[in-house]
């Protein structure tokens, strides 16, 4: 791999990582919003804010000619929009480690089903194990809300679409995937937070802080996660992404002061050694295997 290669993937995976940190602690941010103005309002301030900062940095319109699917572009901006909606809405009842952790099941599950060798079941059995820790199974006083459990893994679901059409999505619009993206699913949650919270939207003592939020959890996140997505190869991004319910974990306890059980500790490690052994076991293609997309 030439010199200018290795220096690409390095930029790559420092973005990634960055990506992962400022996203966790926005989402951090947005959950003490959710006393003035719910989930849903959390969620328009990110998305509506984030596609407005974004609207004016990129000026998409400028290429306007640009040729791609419509139809992904918009099947990736309704999936960040819907994603977004329900993973703030499980934040509401369960921590924001757990909440990542039930949601990584989905692009995980992804992985799996595309493989059938022997040392999968190994990687299915850890996912297992720590959704039977995670899931409201028992009737135990601190076992988790049913509730806040579906929404996240409903996230889950839409983290699959994002990742598959963000590919397809970023390989037809290039820098402008994020911000066309971002825009549409703004669409999707402004109508929920103006039904939910209404002019409490409009404080000016909220407006600084949902711009922080606006900008860690959706415009450099996205931005920066599409820098990789284009980038790096699927093996390395979703190892990579597999220290992502970590990253959670450590943003809930130390700014959300939230506190986590041993045996939920273990459930999310065992997510994470899941995930990063789904990607390492996957099957190395006979020539180098490529980025994402172009």
């Amino acid at each position: 791999m030439p010199p200018r290669s290795n220096a690409q993937i390095a930029i790559a995976i420092g973005a990634l990582l960055i990506a992962m940190v400022s996203y966790q602690c926005g989402a951090s941010l947005a959950k003490h919003l959710f006393p003035q103005v719910g989930a849903q309002g959390a969620t328009a301030y990110r998305l509506g804010l984030s596609a407005l900062i974004l609207l004016l940095w990129r000026r998409p319109w400028r290429r306007s000619n640009r040729k791609g699917d419509w139809r992904v572009l918009w099947g990736y901006g309704l999936a960040m929009g819907a994603m977004n909606l329900v993973f703030y809405l499980s934040l509401r009842t369960i921590p924001l480690g757990i909440a990542v952790a039930l949601e990584f099941t989905g692009p995980l599950a992804l992985a799996m089903f595309s493989s059938r060798r022997l040392v999968d079941f190994v990687w299915i059995a850890l996912v297992i194990a720590g959704l039977v820790l995670l899931l409201p199974l028992r009737g135990q006083a601190q076992s988790l809300d049913p509730v806040g459990v579906m929404y996240a893994l409903a996230a889950g679901v839409g983290w699959v679409l994002y990742i598959v059409l963000g590919q397809r999505t970023g390989a037809a619009y290039g820098k402008d995937a994020v911000t066309l993206g971002t825009t549409i699913g703004a669409l999707v949650a402004i109508p929920f937070g103006v039904a939910h919270a209404g002019s409490a939207l409009l404080s000016p003592a909220l407006l600084p802080y949902a711009f922080g939020v606006a900008l860690l959890s959706s415009a450099l996140p996205y931005s920066l996660e599409m820098v990789s997505m284009t980038r790096l190869p699927a093996r390395t991004f979703s190892t990579l992404l597999s220290l992502e319910p970590a990253v959670a974990a450590m943003a809930g306890v130390t700014l959300l002061g939230e506190r986590l059980s041993l045996l939920q500790w273990l459930a999310i490690g065992a997510i994470i050694v899941a995930s990063a052994g789904t990607a390492l076991s996957v099957r190395r293609p006979a020539v180098a295997e490529p980025p994402l997309a172009n």
